[in-house]
């Protein structure tokens, strides 16, 4: 397994920048608004691994009842490892590891036994998380030519080593991430579980006084429509559902449309505190457009 690195390796400076840094594109992608649309796709996606799908049903405690806690811990995992510094993304990273290392089963389906761990396994976690946020900010109407999408994933290539992936499988470059679902598509279906998943993005169970006193529900729902919009065709077909009424051609106005909103708001409201702190700790601007 890939081994995180020692405190030692880095200088203050390099700490103090984390491991992308404000001229990077991964900054760029995950402080655009469009986040929390590619961060459900990414999910969506995910779940049509059967044994990685399974490893989230099996070993989620009380996921299917209350699975807020969850998304924003995966939420904040990820924008640590994007704008913490480095002592603070490795620190997460050793968490989540130390979790995975104690969890494993067997999927039904395919009869493979695993851990939550297996590189594999992680590495298709990435790669669904590096191509949904890249695909929804590119389509969101944030500026980012063909080497910057490449230079994208090059850059998340230590992401996935961070976690216990296996670098020198990551894509690095927007063909390499194309292959490689080309690739996994022999292994995807729907199954119950990922159904039982997918319901639970799109219909999340709310208290009674939220979905009905509250935008909540409507709110949602429509973050839910664009994510499922802007899977893939062959992803959407193997969850033989459409995409909500969205058709591909109406998601992209309708996520810029989103976008545009969301860039109307205060900043601090656009997204976490984590992300603006890692501005501030290193003295940047925000990019947007």
């Amino acid at each position: 397994m890939t081994r995180l690195p020692p405190r030692t390796e880095w200088t203050a400076e390099e700490d103090r920048l984390g491991f992308f840094g404000p001229d990077s594109v991964t900054w760029r992608v995950h402080a655009d608004p469009s986040f929390s649309v590619g961060g459900l796709r990414a999910l969506l996606l995910q779940a049509l691994h059967p044994v990685a799908m399974d490893g989230v049903a099996r070993n989620s405690v009380g996921f299917t009842e209350e699975p807020w806690p969850r998304l924003i811990r995966t939420a904040t995992y990820v924008d640590t490892l994007t704008f913490g510094t480095r002592t603070e993304a490795v620190r997460a990273v050793a968490r989540v590891r130390g979790i995975h290392r104690r969890l494993g089963g067997t999927e039904e389906t395919t009869g493979r036994s695993y851990r939550v761990d297996d590189p594999d396994l992680l590495l298709w976690v990435h790669c669904c998380e590096v191509d949904s946020l890249l695909t929804v900010a590119r389509r969101a109407g944030l500026p980012l030519t063909d080497e910057d999408a490449d230079r994208y994933v090059a850059e998340q290539v230590t992401a996935a080593a961070l976690v216990g992936a296996d670098p020198d499988d990551a894509p690095a470059s927007v063909a390499e991430l194309a292959a490689y679902f080309e690739r996994m598509r022999p292994e995807l279906s729907a199954t119950p579980a990922a159904r039982d998943a997918y319901r639970l993005v799109v219909l999340p169970p709310m208290p009674t006084w939220v979905r009905y006193l509250t935008p909540a529900q409507p709110a949602w729902g429509g973050l839910a429509s664009l994510a499922v919009a802007l899977l893939p065709a062959w992803a959407r077909r193997l969850y033989s559902l459409p995409g909500l009424g969205l058709t591909d051609a109406a998601a992209t106005p309708a996520l810029r449309a989103f976008r545009q909103g969301l860039l109307l708001l205060p900043q601090r409201a656009q997204r976490s505190p984590i992300v603006w702190a890692g501005y501030e700790r290193v003295g940047a601007q925000r990019l947007s457009a």
